[in-house]
């Protein structure tokens, strides 16, 4: 670390700050000192620094800023979340739901690292459903409707109880920088008081100069009724992020008095729930959960929309582009409009708490003027009458080009500043808390000096496909998880998150040992199951007079092997041999069926997983010379040097590099390696002479 060239005393000594730890260097080593010119009043000084209030400042408190916070807390470094209001930690700023397919994964994984967002869900859930229940488990995802009060105070509960966590509110403004403006020494408030820290992560979410649209009407905001953060949007300007501007939206909030459900399909929650954490049952979850229900839209709704998309706000956001750059998979209402104008939409009713009048219509996300919105709505069946309680809108914001980032999430312009959400072009409170997570864990390792960061590959996990995807290949339009983007989806699945990555995050320091017991007792259920299944062991002849239908040749079967044939289903090996294996729980029952019915398939992708590593393994120097290798074509030396790819596995999924470039790449790695392998150590003075 360098000096630090921001620092103030009066203003530091000032701010009610709780103080942890011993004095330590800020940016620098302990006890050092410097002299500079005061910023403020242009005088020179020779003082000594005293030590860093925390080690990792999070800001923002929303699903990322949580997470970050939690996860940092837990590795034992003293962190500072600041946040603008205290009272919206937690807060669900658009659909009151966690998970769907991918998106649940993504939930598991955080949770199988001791995160905090599936365990609330499951608190503040009131609707369960698996979605894609009928199809491949590979591609089933998770989904909960969550009670928007309940979570919100749940995770409020939990990170004030945190360990290692103080809560301030207030707005950041400003980064404090290394005099080199190489690191980040702590963040600057609105009300021009500092707070020093190793590390800091921005969590801003649509608030980086957030900007509300209804039709012709602008307003500045993060989200409705919160002021946006224009300070630290313009430092990231000024400081050479490549910044750009992203759109999403959000529907009308609608009075369930005014609306008749009796013209609506009912959506009724699964039954029994299928819990988030792996720590709870479903019998830890709501024991009457709430009714969705399903409408659409009709001829006359198209119409009107389609006569008022000339009243469509004039966004920022691709580059005149009408509808502006919003998620391509959640598209607003105008936007499936045309493109679909032939097409009616679906729209879910879904109760925003077990006490609110509130119904969040999930699918028409809308910035048209308020009076078209009160036109089109009530030509949705079931909506005639309906009362709208808020109007919907879009919002665009300033994002962060995430190929300024490393794999860790920490920015390479800028030591120990690391984002993480929406800031990085990500949609949705999943990919938001994915990010947080990683982002939290890698502060508190560059804050403790604790060698390698802690990176999740695309063979590991969802986390790790999302993070790749992009600090690899960066995005233009707000990116969404969904299972199509995993290549090895059928082995990171939701049902086996915690087998693959809770000893990984023990190991590490950040997952308790009360979740470390829970997964090695499922570990050891899934191996007893197992086992129970292959002393069953019958002919052919046998089974087929227990009413399974597997042929005649004569051959012994065992119970996994009858497990692996799609017709044959985990409650009927059950009702045929209870006292063996009633006993196995359904989750450990859906693993074991799962790896039966696609254990070659698995194999096969174990293998390609080993061949994945191996390029992945391959780490290339931050410091290597692209103009050394002649042969490399300018446009891919061009790609190389702006993606700055760590390892060749990342290189190779850069869109425009082609196998003959990685092939130089790799064979150039391989002959540094090789020269400092057998370079000749440095003697000593004395030998030398």
């Amino acid at each position: 670390r360098t000096n630090c060239g921001y620092f103030n005393h009066h203003n530091m000594l000032s701010t009610p700050l709780r103080f942890h730890g011993r004095i330590s260097a800020i940016c620098g080593r302990r006890g050092a000192t410097t002299k500079r010119t005061s910023r403020y009043s242009g005088v020179s000084h020779v003082h000594t620094r005293v030590g860093t209030e925390y080690d990792v400042i999070v800001i923002g408190g929303g699903h990322a800023g949580c997470e970050a916070a939690a996860a940092a807390a837990r590795m034992k470094a003293r962190t500072l979340l600041v946040t603008q209001k205290v009272s919206t930690i937690g807060v669900m700023s658009c659909n009151p739901s966690f998970g769907g397919v991918g998106k649940g994964h993504l939930v598991r994984e955080i949770d199988a690292l001791d995160g905090v967002m599936g365990r609330i869900a499951d608190k503040a859930g009131i609707h369960f459903r698996v979605l894609n229940e009928t199809k491949g488990p590979a591609v089933q995802g998770p989904r909960c409707q969550a009670d928007r009060e309940l979570y919100k105070s749940h995770m409020l509960q939990f990170m004030q109880n945190q360990p290692n966590l103080t809560i301030r509110e207030g707005s950041v403004e400003d980064l404090m920088l290394s005099e080199s403006k190489k690191d980040v020494c702590g963040v600057r408030l609105g009300d021009g008081s500092e707070i020093t820290s190793k590390t800091v992560i921005l969590t801003t979410g649509t608030f980086l100069s957030g900007m509300i649209h209804i039709g012709d009407e602008r307003i500045p905001a993060g989200r409705i009724g919160d002021a946006p953060s224009t300070g630290l949007a313009a430092t990231l300007k000024k400081t050479g992020f490549a910044v750009d501007r992203l759109k999403t939206g959000t529907p009308p909030r609608l009075d369930a008095s005014t609306i008749d459900f009796t013209r609506m399909e009912k959506g009724p929650s699964d039954d029994p729930p299928v819990p988030f954490s792996f720590l709870h049952t479903p019998d830890d979850l709501i024991k009457n959960p709430v009714t969705c229900h399903l409408t659409w839209t009709t001829s006359d709704t198209i119409k009107i929309i389609n006569d008022h998309l000339h009243q469509l706000p004039k966004f920022e956001s691709g580059a005149g582009k009408v509808g502006g750059l919003g998620p391509r998979y959640c598209p607003s209402i105008e936007t499936k409009v045309m493109r679909f104008p032939d097409r009616n939409h679906h729209i879910w009713l879904e109760p925003e708490g077990l006490n609110s009048n509130v119904i969040y219509p999930n699918g028409i996300s809308v910035s048209l003027p308020r009076p078209v919105q009160d036109k089109f709505i009530r030509t949705i069946p079931g909506l005639e009458n309906v009362k709208i309680l808020q109007y919907g809108y879009a919002i665009e914001y300033d994002y962060v080009d995430p190929r300024e980032l490393k794999m860790s999430l920490e920015t390479r312009k800028i030591n120990g500043l690391f984002f993480a959400g929406q800031i990085n072009g990500t949609t949705g409170y999943e990919e938001a808390g994915a990010q947080g997570i990683l982002a939290g864990l890698n502060a508190a390792l560059v804050a403790s000096d604790s060698g390698a960061p802690f990176i999740v590959s695309r063979s590991e996990g969802y986390l790790g496909v999302l993070v790749d995807d992009l600090v690899t290949r960066g995005t233009n339009e707000p990116y969404r998880m969904f299972t199509s983007r995993c290549e090895y989806r059928l082995s990171l699945r939701a049902d086996n998150a915690d087998l693959r990555l809770t000893k990984r995050g023990y190991d590490l320091g950040c997952v308790s040992e009360h979740r470390l017991n829970v997964m090695l007792a499922r570990e050891a259920e899934i191996q007893r199951g197992l086992e129970a299944l292959r002393k069953i062991s019958l002919t052919t002849h046998d089974w087929n007079k227990r009413g399974f239908n597997c042929g005649d040749d004569g051959r012994n079967r065992t119970a996994e092997d009858m497990l692996s044939r799609h017709e044959v289903t985990w409650e009927s090996l059950v009702s045929q041999f209870p006292e063996e294996i009633s006993w196995i729980p359904k989750n450990t029952a859906d693993t074991l069926r799962i790896e039966a019915l696609y254990g070659k398939h698995l194999e096969r992708q174990r293998a390609e997983v080993e061949a994945f590593k191996r390029d992945e393994d391959l780490r290339i120097p931050d410091d290597i010379d692209y103009s050394s290798l002649v042969s490399l074509p300018t446009e891919e030396k061009e790609i190389l040097i702006k993606h700055k790819p760590q390892t060749l596995g990342q290189a190779s999924r850069i869109p425009g590099m082609t196998p003959a470039s990685l092939f130089m790449i790799q064979a150039l790695v391989r002959r540094r390696k090789q020269a400092r392998g057998t370079a000749r150590p440095p003697q000593p003075a004395a030998q030398q002479q």
